[in-house]
């Protein structure tokens, strides 16, 4: 273990599985802290930067749904990437745990090695979304916003704009074709969600909330019906 390892905060109220959990990351390239709810969670953020939390979905107390929503409103920690997982897998459920923040859901029972995929999917895309497409120099601007395709950040004016890094992935895979349309399908697989189609909808959904004046008629993030969305630069 060493302090260039990814270091990970692990959430989960089931101490057989948090102990099966730090023993297969640790092995994997993870540095691991454990923690059985939310309140002992916050004391470990407290102390330490971690690069992503693994947060359990249904604990006693402040849930993982809750934690979340808090975290993203918490300018300390607002852009640490989170991986929920839950034992409740249907596809509303999902969405519900992606609008409330979360970068990933990863439904239980899983298989180890998926989640340790989904990790280092989610760690990449959060350290450089325009260089894992192929090193994409440059900004491209639409309206006051104005985004950084070598670092991923979005800005309105000279004021950053927080995206979580499926916001960041999925606005990149649009940038770095601006004015094209891109199905669905494509921003799935260049977005890394797993080829979740319904994925690429709910982030669209969240960029848009902090992007469009009206949410309800984008004027840059558009559709293209029939086909996926669009970005309009200007």
């Amino acid at each position: 273990m060493n302090d260039l390892e990814p270091h990970l905060l692990v959430v989960d109220d089931d101490a057989r599985l948090r102990t099966l959990l730090r023993r297969y990351l640790s092995d994997n390239g993870f540095r691991v802290t454990l923690a059985a709810d939310a309140a002992e969670a916050r004391a470990g953020l407290a102390s330490f930067a971690f690069d992503l939390i693994v947060l359990d979905v249904m604990m006693p107390g402040e849930t993982g749904l809750e934690m979340t929503r808090s975290l993203r409103g918490e300018t300390q920690h607002k852009r640490v990437p989170i991986l929920m997982l839950t034992a409740m897998g249907e596809p509303e459920d999902r969405v519900n745990g992606l609008e409330q923040g979360a970068d990933d859901y990863l439904a239980k029972p899983f298989e180890p090695r998926e989640l340790v995929l989904r990790i280092r999917n989610i760690l990449e895309r959060r350290g450089a979304p325009g260089n894992a497409m192929g090193e994409a120099p440059g900004s491209v601007r639409f309206g006051a916003f104005r985004f950084d395709l070598g670092r991923g950040e979005l800005f309105r004016g000279g004021e950053p704009v927080h995206l979580t890094s499926a916001e960041a992935w999925l606005l990149a895979a649009l940038a770095t074709r601006a004015g094209e349309a891109v199905s669905r399908e494509d921003l799935s697989q260049s977005a890394a969600f797993s080829g979740n189609i319904r994925n690429v909808d709910v982030q669209m959904t969240r960029l848009r909330r902090k992007i469009e004046p009206d949410p309800r008629y984008p004027r840059y993030l558009q559709t293209v019906r029939g086909t996926g969305y669009v970005l309009k630069p200007e």
